[in-house]
């Protein structure tokens, strides 16, 4: 009787079964690897209004320049991750939108406690050098297209949380900035609170009241290109801010007019944050000042003014606040003068960022 296979065949089916054992074969399946770390800034896609022309950095300190028709010219933002945020694909974080002062500019922003978070990522947007995170009353001037709030809230924010691993909700979110930036942050806070779990000031003019006519009229002088302002007034930026301002363009701008005659001033009252602390009902409050050394000719010295009457808001309101007064910066630091200047900034941010941190693990643990 014949054999049931030839020697061919089962040659044949020989081959075929040790092929799918291979196959079945742990050691033969394709290992799982990891998304590769990008070698410098990692690729981002365009949207929600922006366009990108640029990019420099590394993969976890890189900075994007973007074009929008809600605010004219090219615009720098800067972006930093977390050291381990390129280890776990899975992991999301929240994030800390920063805001620098006049007229300073996202890639000045070397503060170490910002660059050194392992658990959040911070953001930090161009807001121009005398932007005031507004959108202006006027569009039509010689500066062209300045509608900030709708490129920082309409566009950058949506675009961040499509391109990176965020927590994209109020519970995983942050704003904070530097004088004319931490006006910004109580502003957006205030006119935004479903974006923001935490806001804090650093040397912000939060009072724009008549009452502070002094930094009414500073923010004037950003405008019209006067002499004084904050120009000059913060060593961040080497103190020579010659042609800052320009093109110079009217006192009524921004706010209309600045000045309280006939209720004309009543964009000025409506965009003043020490009058609108009620709407910050739920949101974690840090502010910190200075007192320039209780020197009229400082600019500190008027922040301080503004900033105790915010204080004096919230005590009115029973709001819960984080309130440090650090007076002439002794002890405060070792680079703080209590001056408007970044040597007392590092400094706040050192007492802040542990406890926004900590703000962002209670957040998202109880979520």
């Amino acid at each position: 009787m014949s054999s049931f296979l030839s020697s061919r065949g089962l040659r044949a089916w020989a081959v075929v079964a040790a092929a799918v054992v291979a196959l079945l074969t742990p050691s033969a399946l394709p290992a799982y690897a990891d998304p590769p770390v990008p070698q410098g800034p990692p690729s981002l896609t365009d949207g929600h209004g922006l366009t990108q022309v640029g990019s420099v950095g590394t993969a976890t300190d890189f900075t994007i320049t973007v074009t929008t028709t809600a605010v004219a010219k090219q615009h720098p933002v800067r972006i930093i991750l977390p050291p381990g945020y390129w280890d776990d694909p899975t992991r999301r974080y929240p994030v800390l939108y920063f805001l620098h002062g006049s007229p300073d500019s996202p890639v000045n922003q070397n503060y170490p406690a910002l660059r050194g978070s392992t658990s959040m990522i911070t953001v930090i947007p161009d807001g121009g050098p005398r932007g005031w995170y507004s959108n202006w009353r006027d569009q039509n001037t010689a500066a062209g297209a300045q509608k900030w709030e709708t490129f920082h809230l309409g566009q950058v924010i949506p675009f961040i949380d499509d391109n990176l691993r965020t927590v994209a909700a109020k519970r995983g979110r942050a704003v904070a900035g530097i004088s004319m930036g931490g006006f910004g942050a109580m502003r957006y806070a205030q006119r935004h609170p479903e974006l923001f779990t935490e806001v804090a000031s650093l040397s912000g003019g939060l009072d724009l009241s008549a009452a502070s006519m002094d930094l009414r009229l500073a923010v004037v002088a950003s405008l019209t290109n006067a002499p004084g302002g904050f120009c000059g007034a913060s060593s961040s930026t080497g103190g020579d801010c010659t042609g800052s301002y320009t093109p110079a363009v009217s006192s009524d701008a921004l706010f209309g007019s600045p000045y309280p005659v006939f209720d004309l001033d009543r964009l000025w009252n409506e965009a003043d944050p020490a009058a609108h602390m009620s709407r910050l009902a739920g949101i974690g409050i840090s502010i910190y000042t200075g007192s320039g050394a209780g020197n009229p000719l400082a600019l500190e010295f008027w922040i301080e003014g503004a900033n105790k009457h915010a204080r004096d808001s919230l005590d009115a309101l029973h709001l819960p606040y984080h309130y440090v007064g650090y007076g002439d910066g002794a002890g405060w630091g070792t680079h703080c003068n209590g001056d408007h200047n970044a040597g007392c900034w590092a400094q706040d941010l050192v007492d802040w960022i542990p406890r926004l941190e900590r703000a962002f693990a209670a957040s998202l643990g109880s979520a």
